[in-house]
């Protein structure tokens, strides 16, 4: 299923692929498109190139190390993450590796690699899910994840699947007009809160 984005301007068709589907088809993705994904990430831009991106994988060829990521998923996100083959964790290193002081950029771009993640999926056909909702206590136990590291964010990534499979009222949400603030409501110039004539 496709829902391309509806822009005000024209972006790159990349751009107005990518969308977050809860239906995912139980086919496993090919580990050279998982090393791809991955090969994105790395190449993020970073403050003083720090890339302090980690993330835990978890396939379903072994069953054990993705029921761990699955179960660290809220009620309501596992009940249709189950079916995507792959999970992922992101995780943002906190402190700078030269002088142990904090990286305040280190989520900023740790979503930077999420972002080239999710792009590259998006051009080998594949689609990515990122979830909040999930226990980070859990993780961070369950994944034995050291101190100083903070888990992000909770990934699903599959080929798309038939909505159909989805319980009624996800359904209706995958289903939905997806849709955006207008730019000239974040676009300011000058000063906060006063519109940019760049975008009017």
């Amino acid at each position: 299923m496709e829902k391309p984005a509806e822009t005000q301007y024209p972006i790159h068709d990349l751009l107005r692929q990518r969308w977050s589907p809860r239906a995912f088809d139980e086919r496993p993705v090919e580990t050279e498109k998982l090393r791809s994904l991955f090969e994105a990430a790395r190449w993020a831009p970073s403050s003083n190139n720090e890339q302090p991106w980690r993330f835990v994988i978890a396939t379903k060829d072994n069953q054990t190390a993705y029921d761990r990521l699955l179960a660290c998923l809220v009620e309501g996100n596992r009940k249709w993450a189950f079916r995507a083959p792959v999970l992922i964790l992101s995780v943002a290193s906190l402190n700078f590796e030269d002088d142990a002081k904090p990286n305040r950029h280190a989520f900023h771009d740790t979503g930077m690699a999420v972002e080239n993640l999710v792009l590259q999926a998006t051009a080998l056909g594949l689609f990515v899910h990122q979830m909040a909702g999930f226990d980070v206590e859990k993780s961070r136990t369950d994944l034995k994840i050291p101190s100083g590291y903070e888990p992000a964010a909770m990934i699903a990534v599959g080929y798309p699947g038939d909505p159909a499979v989805l319980p009624g009222y996800l359904r209706e949400r995958e289903l939905k007009t997806r849709e955006r603030r207008s730019i000239d409501d974040f676009v300011f110039s000058e000063q906060w809160g006063q519109t940019s004539p760049l975008v009017r």
